[in-house]
């Protein structure tokens, strides 16, 4: 995505605090869920499938007396696939020019050996861990969760439930406080930085998630070809002949039930238009990751 703004948008007296804050992880820890429930606003899409977020992904929030500039990144795991090396590159870069690094890890399936090697990655004295997922869990799996993470001896430790909004606001105050004061980097009224048509192109991707076997999301991209607002046409890629037929489904079912689902989130009267194409192998041709942005 977007590179960090290197202009700022207006002097802040000296209490005003602002900076950067990158949430890593695991695939499936609820990266993604914690971002949006911490701006009440949906900036980035949602699944349990790995590899659901591809891009670094803004978030801002703005009160009276800080602005924090989210960014929400790949999960990290061992690749398998050039574009597997891509995401974990684009989750790395990430910690280089952040303020903190919020580290979440799941609550429920604990805290095991991909964690480990995530956070061989991560300066303790700057990551704050968020063990996520606590809605449903019984205080004494919460604090035998919080005891396994005291090993990383890092500054904070943040129980939460990114799904309900349990702890959030504590951890949200918590990040405030140790930004340095700064000036605004973005408008106060920006809720993030994702261009609108990038933003449909990841509705349809997220709904065919949702949707189709477990095999399959990896080897689907998505990007917009054609934006006329309110006309949008939405290119689906696969990488193989038979799974162009299961994105579409019989009789284009599967197809009308994503536009259906992606159609309610859009305003009223946006015409979407989604065509599907193979494009052989895209996720172990470097050339094809970069021309899907990733």
């Amino acid at each position: 995505m977007s590179e960090i703004p290197d202009g700022r948008l207006g002097p802040r007296d000296g209490d005003f605090r602002s900076g950067f804050v990158a949430i890593v992880g695991r695939p499936n820890v609820g990266k993604s869920t914690l971002l949006n429930q911490v701006l009440d606003h949906k900036v980035t899409i949602v699944s349990d499938k790995a590899q659901t977020t591809r891009h670094q992904i803004r978030g801002v929030l703005t009160t009276d007396e800080a602005q924090i500039v989210f960014v929400d990144t790949p999960g990290i795991s061992k690749p398998r696939t050039a574009l597997g090396d891509r995401l974990n590159e684009t989750a790395d870069a990430a910690l280089a020019d952040v303020d903190v690094v919020c580290f979440v890890i799941d609550a429920r399936s604990g805290f095991g050996r991909g964690d480990r090697f995530l956070a061989e990655r991560l300066d303790p004295a700057k990551t704050v861990v968020v063990v996520n997922k606590i809605d449903g869990l019984d205080r004494e799996r919460v604090l035998a969760q919080l005891a396994a993470v005291a090993e990383l001896d890092c500054s904070a430790y943040f129980p939460v439930s990114a799904w309900t909004g349990k702890g959030v606001p504590a951890l949200v105050d918590h990040l405030a406080a140790r930004l340095p004061a700064g000036p605004l980097w973005y408008p106060s009224d920006v809720v993030t930085d994702v261009p609108q048509a990038f933003l449909v192109a990841e509705l349809v991707r997220e709904q065919l998630l949702h949707l189709l076997r477990e095999e399959l999301p990896h080897s689907v991209a998505t990007r917009v070809v054609e934006w006329e607002w309110p006309r949008v046409k939405v290119e689906i890629l696969v990488e193989r002949d038979s799974q162009k037929g299961i994105v579409i489904g019989k009789g284009g079912t599967v197809l009308k039930e994503v536009g259906s689902r992606v159609r309610r989130q859009l305003p009223d009267g946006v015409f979407l238009e989604l065509v599907v194409n193979v494009d052989k192998n895209w996720q172990q041709d470097r050339s094809a990751i970069e021309r899907l942005g990733y």
